[in-house]
């Protein structure tokens, strides 16, 4: 009779490689699947997304423009960049989860207790939450920043201590530039209010002075004829949202009246279009014989009555 062969370490290698090996390996594969898939989903919505706003764009013609909601029309050109932002930060947070869940798949069929590390971990957490609270809130302020679409890159914003123009928006920090040219990084926790100079339109206003005893009618006739000619040049396509409108009477003084003109604009294209009005308007009051009074003031301290106001002629 034979002796019995003893069983070598070899023999138990396709069982053991049955267990716990293929099933690890099962693990990072699923895990490797279920990253690949999401992250194509994502670029895929988002690339959808892109596009149905980049079509939407080139359909916007000046007469549309000029006659449905500005805001909503002018805030499909921010879509695009919104959702590259929003899928970039959605495809961060599924890796971390997949990762995270995987990990902790595989720790057990290791022979690690999982249980001490996840109550260390909440230890841990609990530390770092308190040390680190100020990091926390940059990044959930930064998240909300990107999902709401408070602003982005090349808006000019007013975030508090700075003013200027959106160079970067990161979870932590947002990059802006001045009016003078020096880069700031203002940690988004520390933004409590946000005015967006870049948002849908902004609003021109134009003070122009005029004779007390002229006639207002004659006024509006006239600023209404600019307007009507400003919104049919094709020279304020890129300026000009809508006919400017005649406000009426600002301010009266025994010396002038003020009347008010406004006029919604592309933003940051509000300074050269009052510019363009003041012209307009100033070479029409000169075709009907309106002329600008220009008040003449005393210094402060100077004796005797101010001097009247006089004519430009």
């Amino acid at each position: 009779m034979f002796a019995a062969k003893e069983p070598g370490p070899l023999d138990d290698f396709p069982t053991w490689f049955v267990g716990v090996p293929l099933r690890i390996f099962a693990i990072i594969l699923g895990a490797l699947i279920f990253q690949i898939f999401f992250t194509w989903a994502i670029r895929r919505l988002v690339r959808k997304t892109a596009e149905r706003a980049r079509r939407e764009r080139l359909q916007n013609d000046r007469k549309a423009v000029r006659t449905a909601e500005l805001t909503q029309i002018l805030m499909t050109q921010r879509t695009e960049q919104r959702a590259n932002a929003i899928g970039t930060l959605l495809t961060s947070i599924v890796a971390a989860i997949v990762w995270g869940i995987a990990l902790l798949t595989v720790l057990p069929l290791l022979g690690i207790d999982i249980a001490p590390l996840l109550a260390s971990a909440g230890v841990i957490g609990v530390a770092l939450g308190f040390g680190a609270q100020t990091l926390v809130k940059d990044y959930l302020s930064g998240i909300f920043i990107i999902v709401e679409d408070q602003y982005g890159i090349g808006d000019v914003v007013d975030v508090g201590p700075v003013v200027g123009t959106v160079e970067e928006v990161a979870l932590r920090y947002t990059q802006v530039r001045d009016l003078s040219g020096v880069v700031w990084y203002v940690r988004n926790g520390e933004i409590l209010r946000v005015a967006n100079r870049s948002q849908g339109w902004t609003l021109a206003i134009v003070d122009i002075p005029v004779p007390y005893d002229v006639n207002l009618s004659t006024v509006r006739d006239i600023v209404e004829r600019v307007s009507a000619d400003m919104d049919s040049d094709p020279a304020f396509d890129d300026m000009l949202l809508g006919p400017p409108q005649f406000a009426g009477v600002e301010s009266v003084s025994g010396e002038a009246m003020v009347v008010r003109i406004t006029a919604k604009s592309v933003p940051e294209q509000q300074v050269p279009l009052a510019r363009a009005i003041r012209e307009r308007v100033k070479l029409a009051f000169d075709r009907s014989g309106i002329v600008v009074p220009v008040v003449m003031r005393g210094m402060p301290g100077e004796q005797g009555r101010p001097p009247g106001p006089t004519m430009n002629r």
